[in-house]
């Protein structure tokens, strides 16, 4: 509902609001892990792209197959600031338009979300902005399978956040998957919702 996105810029703008990265399980970094991250943090950004539909969406992508890295799984577009890029905005949106071809002039920002850092090494700052609806999308195949939308509201719902655990490296780790029409969103991507999600509570 538009109410939800109203909610939403009016938290992402909010003066009392502390920019900081936020480590949801999953990415809680042990003394060790935390030592190194700070020594070889890579700065990136993605596009949480709303579409303006009565209902409104969040638009994603499933990263392709043939990627060496997080191939398959579900993210925001984005990826790593370039020293040319002026800012975080300006690389979520070149980031955009070169994985999905969406148009940087017809998105509205609305807000910088809380920083996600995480045990990768990543530091990555999710840019918030508004898209009208069927936006006109050109996939990069190297970079994208599918793009999909879920519902905004089902995103920002808590029940929807389900905590899970494994193993990796010695170490127990949980995190958060929310399942929408078949599509698993889980890690950092799933992560940087619950934290809208907590923001939008905290707005509230």
């Amino acid at each position: 509902m538009t109410s939800t996105v109203e909610a939403l810029r009016e938290a992402l703008g909010a003066t009392s609001r502390v920019d900081r990265p936020i480590l949801i399980p999953g990415d809680v970094l042990d003394e060790g892990e935390a030592t190194r991250a700070e020594s070889s943090l890579v700065e990136a950004a993605v596009l949480v792209p709303i579409v303006m539909h009565p209902r409104p969406t969040v638009l994603l992508t499933q990263r392709s197959m043939h990627m060496s890295h997080h191939a398959g799984q579900v993210a925001f577009p984005g990826g790593r600031i370039d020293p040319e890029d002026e800012d975080a905005i300006a690389a979520a949106l070149r980031e955009a338009r070169e994985e999905v071809g969406l148009d940087s002039a017809k998105v509205e920002i609305i807000g910088i979300a809380d920083r996600y850092q995480t045990t990768s090494g990543y530091h990555i700052t999710p840019v918030v902005g508004l898209v009208p609806p069927h936006p006109e999308l050109a996939l990069n195949p190297g970079e994208v399978d599918v793009a999909f939308e879920a519902p905004l509201d089902f995103l920002m719902e808590p029940v929807n956040h389900i905590e899970q655990s494994l193993e990796w490296q010695g170490r127990v780790r949980h995190y958060f998957e929310i399942m929408w029409e078949g599509h698993r969103i889980w890690g950092a991507t799933a992560g940087m919702i619950v934290n809208l999600a907590h923001l939008l509570s905290y707005g509230r």
